[in-house]
């Protein structure tokens, strides 16, 4: 749980940027499932303050290639679409030629995500950014933002991991089996 104690805290903007595949992938090795109430997972993040608006990043699946999972995909992203004040950002995920044996790859996600944390903040979108990534390529958007005079807090699933991160971070919300308790979908 967060240990920031500013008396302003409830009064604060929170912007929620995740990192879909870090997240989905982290779900999975962390708690064996992935059922997450997003809306509910995001509000929980901003603790009682204002949260302006929670943007995922990720990459569609090619319908052509893999069309049960692009069903699902298309379903989820659906889903996600319909929660108050939540932006998908998509970018490509790229195919390689001896896919399947070969695994494909995002393109564009953490461009798109660094991008829209930076620009939110020069346009005093947020008083506090929160990154749900232990992606440490982050390091140094999250410094940039913290330039531009922002807090940013770091959303991570492992205690050990994402040092870099934890140490360019405001603050650090630790994601247990406990904080995650009363944010899954039935």
């Amino acid at each position: 749980m967060s240990s920031y104690s500013d008396p302003n805290r409830f009064s604060e903007r929170v912007a929620v940027y995740i990192d879909g595949s870090n997240l989905y992938h982290s779900l999975q090795s962390f708690h064996q499932r992935t059922n997450l109430d997003y809306g509910r997972f995001a509000s929980k993040l901003s603790e009682g303050r204002r949260l302006i608006r929670t943007y995922h990043y990720g990459a569609q699946l090619d319908q052509s290639k893999q069309p049960e999972e692009y069903r699902r995909q298309q379903t989820f992203l659906y889903n996600l679409q319909r929660i108050p004040r939540f932006e998908l950002r998509l970018g490509r995920l790229v195919y390689p030629p001896a896919y399947p044996n070969a695994p494909t790859y995002e393109k564009g996600v953490d461009v798109k995500l660094a991008t829209d944390m930076l620009l939110h903040a020069s346009r005093e979108n947020y008083d506090v950014a929160i990154l749900v990534s232990g992606d440490t390529d982050f390091v140094d958007v999250v410094q940039g933002v913290k330039d531009l005079g922002k807090n940013v807090e770091i959303a991570l699933f492992d205690p050990r991991g994402s040092r870099e991160l934890r140490s360019v971070a405001d603050d650090v919300i630790e994601i247990t089996s406990t904080y995650l308790a009363d944010c899954w979908l039935q």
